[in-house]
């Protein structure tokens, strides 16, 4: 066993010939290539040798061997990651000394003019920066960079030794302080490039330009010198390596005369002092007996049990002769031809797997266009079956059309059958009539002055029945209701002309007297009397003509319904030929259907199965997110899921409305698969255990998504398909994103962003209380008030109702279209602090809202105290303004930042439309009300003199010249109070200080 140790101690601890062979090879392939097979992530003193060795070897070693490792970059991060997860022994020290090394790496393929020893003149040093002070600026920070890490280390390795006692006499100390020789031999070039260099920058650019850089130099420099300090006491440096001792005091950059005080540090190494890389270090960790053996069969297997010592010492010191070096050269020969051979095969062996993984992405792309093709052809077929459908249901609307156009005709039928049998009626009471207006006729002859009233009664009686009857003819060929009406408006004439009669009879009897004086005037009456019986005769003349049209119009009647009951037939029977290849159109398009439902479902299922793959991916270990990323995902996935759920529960009830199934199933795959992997790129960034859980949820979502969308495809199964476990996998990672969503540090930002919150929920809530104490005024107002007080109440109440819920969607439309800005505009940072940001547009966004809960909490007031009789129309209409100019605050508010294609600000701006409208309708039933009011409690003067009507005018003129000039006077007091609340609102937004800007 020791003879192994010292043959891994000639590869690790003795970097000398690597570093020969790297400048024989002109390169690092075969230190690399030895190092690829040496277990370093198992074996973390390993890991610290193999850090000093490859350190030395890009200071001392050929020029090539830094563009040989550039290759292994990322391969040292992903070491530098693993071993920074353990907190002691040499796991944070190979981690830091990882990244020192990515670090130098990085530097020199930025600078490739500076060496790997870091050795310039101060002509080299000019040229590097080629003489432009962005190349100097950009170039000090880099070197601020370097020196940083170099620094890191430094600490690093003095914080795990205990300084209490001589560690560095020790075995173990002298392991971990090896390797900060080179970290020192650094730290002098870049400290002392670095004062050269500022001095080149303060002559250049003004002093308050550089007072970054000066703060960061003053930082490390103490840091550095306490290094110094620390390093120079130790025994084991001071035999080793002379440290410089940096002044006591820093360069003051602003005196470019300091330059010449200036002391470059020189790291003297003396020539009598031993190598540490000659020096053996034995027992530098203890490892037991299996880890052990372990690597000593991997070392064997690598260098052979016989290699020697020192392989890349080509020096004759070392012992060996010509010929064991020339064995020992072409033994590398022959392993590096091997290598070589083993490497083309590989390459062989990738070219025919490449050819044969094209030639099926070629047959899986074939397959797929065709699969296209039917999936294009079955939508063709759908769209023409679709179009088929409609015209059958065209077909069907038209059927439908026509029986009604049947049943109306025999409806009206019906109603002339109606119409015949009430003229009939209605012409043998007219008979009737007349026969008594003649009987009454005989009796007024009797009497001269009480028949010939009474005969002008009867001839106006006469008149009004033949204008009565006529109007019941026409309005019989309208409608028969109406004629009923007309029917029973005659018979009340007739009641009241029998009464008449009744009277006139008295009066006859009573004018016996004047009976004598009437005689002359017989004659002229039996001429009336003739006159009416020509006039009966030719209403009995018009009632057969009636009576000819009404026969005309039952023959046409049966014509038209025997007619229309023989096409009724036909169209039954081409409905039900209609109806039969209709259900088999939709057999034919439900099948479609379900073969669309299950293509569809199968694509979603590799959508899912593709995300979950690639979040198992080694590539995306790189990928990394934001928690508010994964916020935004999980949101628009929720509301996916419950469109999808709401669709399928449609689907269900009616198996042919998958077309907004498939929609929804396509975007459901898509936001899934952005959450799964957004979740893991999140998980990236996160601490241990919330990215295990995130991780955990996100492949627990994927399966429940899998489950979801294999039980769509299978007919048995799709009733009992349920995706309330992905929405709760999504409400759980929900939860966790919130939990990883960065807090705010400003207390102000956090009190500015709850209380926009807190404005909107008051003003939510005061417009709600508002809503309540209508309904509660409306209700006590029905209970207690009638006739006109109720009528206007109510009006008043109900359009004040209708305008608080108007406000209400108003301000639910502002929140959400306030929270599409604060998602759009915040990019990675908090709402919270979008609102800091953006403070003048929230302190807007607040103003308004208490705008407009004020608004609502005062118009209530108002209309109750008008409910009550004791407040005014003109109070309530003020109101009922204030609070539309409140809300149109808001919504300018809400559009100053909102895009204008936004759906929510359309939705926004019909909500504001909205509220407009029932302002002015609180407007117009006020109005209403207040005029029905003044109708109501208008003035009599009927018991007025004239004296007193001219002294109620005379006082109305005084009291108009009073309120116009209190009218003026109001006006000029509004004038004044808009111009105090404008100057006060505008320093309380900053108006002044924007225009002063």
């Amino acid at each position: 066993m020791g003879k192994k140790w010292e043959t891994r101690k000639c590869f690790l601890d003795h970097p000398a010939p690597c570093i020969l062979g790297t400048h024989h090879e002109k390169g690092a392939q075969t230190f690399w290539s030895v190092v690829n097979r040496l277990p370093l992530s198992g074996n973390a003193v390993l890991c610290w040798k193999f850090c000093h060795v490859f350190h030395k070897l890009l200071r001392d070693g050929h020029s090539n061997v830094l563009k040989d490792s550039v290759r292994y970059k990322n391969e040292l991060s992903d070491m530098s990651r693993m071993w920074g997860h353990l907190s002691e022994g040499y796991g944070q020290l190979c981690s830091i000394y990882l990244k020192l090394l990515r670090t130098k790496m990085e530097f020199h393929t930025k600078n490739p003019r500076f060496p790997g020893n870091l050795q310039m003149s101060d002509r080299q040093l000019d040229e590097a920066g080629e003489n432009d002070v962005n190349n100097f600026f950009q170039l000090t920070v880099e070197m601020f960079d370097y020196l940083e890490c170099e620094l890191n280390l430094f600490q690093t390795v003095f914080s795990s030794l205990d300084m209490s006692r001589s560690v560095s006499v020790t075995a173990a100390g002298q392991c971990r302080l090896a390797p900060l020789i080179q970290v020192i031999l650094d730290c002098s070039h870049l400290y002392d490039y670095t004062v050269k260099l500022l001095f080149k920058l303060h002559s250049c650019l003004p002093a308050d330009t550089l007072q970054g850089h000066r703060d960061r130099f003053l930082e490390q420099f103490r840091k550095l010198k306490d290094l110094f300090y620390r390093s120079s006491n130790l025994q084991y440096f001071k035999r080793l390596i002379q440290i410089p001792q940096l002044p006591e005091n820093p360069p003051n950059f602003l005196r470019a005369s300091a330059l010449s005080e200036h002391i470059s540090p020189v790291v003297v190494i003396p020539a009598e002092a031993s190598s540490p890389d000659s020096e053996p270090i034995t027992d530098l960790v203890e490892m037991d007996t299996a880890s052990q053996s372990l690597f000593d069969n991997k070392f064997d297997d690598i260098f052979g049990s016989a290699f020697s010592c020192d392989p890349f010492n080509f020096n004759s010191q070392n012992g060996m002769n010509k010929d064991d070096k020339d064995r020992l050269i072409e033994q590398l020969y022959g392993e590096i031809t091997a290598l070589k051979e083993e490497l083309e095969n590989f390459k062989a062996e990738s070219t025919r797997g490449t050819v044969q993984l094209r030639g099926r992405a070629s047959e899986l792309e074939a397959e797929l266009a065709e699969q296209q093709h039917l999936k294009q052809q079955a939508q063709d077929e759908s769209e023409f079956l679709r179009a088929e459908l409609e015209e059958l249901k065209k077909q069907r609307e038209d059927t439908e059309k026509a029986q009604r156009s049947l049943t109306e005709i025999e409806r009206r039928a019906q109603a002339n059958e109606q119409r015949y049998s009430k003229l009939k009626e209605k012409y043998s009471e007219l008979v009737q009539n007349h026969a008594d207006l003649l009987r009454k006729n005989a009796e007024v002859t009797k009497q001269v002055t009480v028949a010939r009233q009474a005969q002008g009664d009867v001839e106006r009686e006469k008149k009004e029945l033949e204008d009565s009857f006529q109007r019941v003819s026409e309005q019989a060929q309208r409608k028969s209701q109406e004629q009923a009406e007309v029917l029973e408006t005659l018979k009340r004439e007739l009641a009241a002309s029998r009464q008449e009669l009744q009277v006139l009879q008295g009066t006859l009897e009573s004018s016996t007297q004047a009976e004598a004086e009437q005689n002359s005037r017989i004659s002229s009456l039996e001429q009336e009397r003739d006159r009416l019986s020509q006039a009966a005769e030719q209403h009995g003349q018009d009632m057969a003509a009636l009576r000819a049209e009404l026969q005309q119009l039952r023959d046409t009647l049966s014509r038209e319904q025997e007619s229309s009951r023989t096409e009724l037939e036909s169209l039954q029977t081409q409905l039900r030929d209609k109806e039969g290849a209709e259900q088999a159109l939709q057999r034919r398009l439900a099948e479609e259907q379900r073969s669309l439902l299950r293509g569809t479902a199968h694509e979603a299922e590799r959508m899912v199965q593709d995300a979950l793959a690639r979040m198992e991916d080694p590539a995306h270990i790189g990928c990394t997110g934001s928690a508010d990323c994964l916020l935004s995902r999980t949101l628009a996935a929720s509301e996916c899921v419950e469109r999808l759920r709401d669709a399928h529960g449609k689907y269900l009830s009616d198996g042919t409305a998958v077309g907004s199934l498939l929609p929804c199933l396509a975007l459901f795959a898509h936001l899934v698969s952005d959450t799964l992997l957004q979740g893991s790129a999140t998980s990236h960034v996160a601490p241990v255990e919330p990215a295990d859980r995130l991780l955990e949820l996100c492949r627990q979502c994927g399966s429940e998504a899998l489950s979801y969308l294999s039980a769509l495809q299978d007919p048995g199964t799709v009733a009992g398909a349920d995706c309330s476990p992905v929405t709760a996998c999504l409400g759980r990672i929900s939860t966790i994103a919130e939990e990883l969503r960065p807090r705010g540090l400003d207390v102000k930002q956090e009190e500015l962003g709850d209380l926009v919150d807190k404005e909107m929920a008051a003003t939510a809530v005061a417009i709600e209380t508002a809503s309540a104490r209508i309904e509660e005024m409306l209700s006590k107002a029905r209970a207690g008030d009638t006739g006109v007080k109720l009528e206007v109440n109510e009006r008043i109440l109900g359009s004040c109702t209708g305008l608080m819920q108007a406000i209400h969607i108003l301000v639910l439309a502002s929140k959400d279209l306030q929270r599409e800005i604060v998602e759009s505009g915040r990019g990675a940072a908090s709402p919270k602090e979008f609102y800091a940001k953006n403070s003048r547009w929230t302190e807007g966004l607040i103003s308004a809202s208490k705008a407009v809960g004020w608004g609502a909490t005062v118009m209530v007031d108002a209309a109750d105290l008008v409910v009550q009789g004791k407040g005014t129309f003109e109070e309530l209409m003020v109101c009922s303004r204030e609070i539309a100019a409140s809300t149109a605050q808001l919504v300018a508010a809400s559009k100053v930042k909102a895009d204008k294609d936004s759906a929510n600000l359309c939705k926004l701006q019909q909500a504001s439309r909205g509220v407009n409208q029932a302002t002015a309708s609180v407007v117009a039933s006020t109005k209403a009300g207040r005029s029905q009011v003044e109708e109501k409690d208008s003035m009599d003067f009927s018991s007025m003199t004239l004296t007193q009507i001219k002294r109620q005018e005379m006082d109305s003129q005084v009291r108009v010249l009073e309120l116009e000039n209190q009218l003026q006077k109001e006006r000029q007091k509004l004038g004044e109070l808009r111009k105090k609340h404008y100057e006060l609102a505008g320093v309380a937004e900053g108006w002044e200080e924007d225009a002063a800007e």
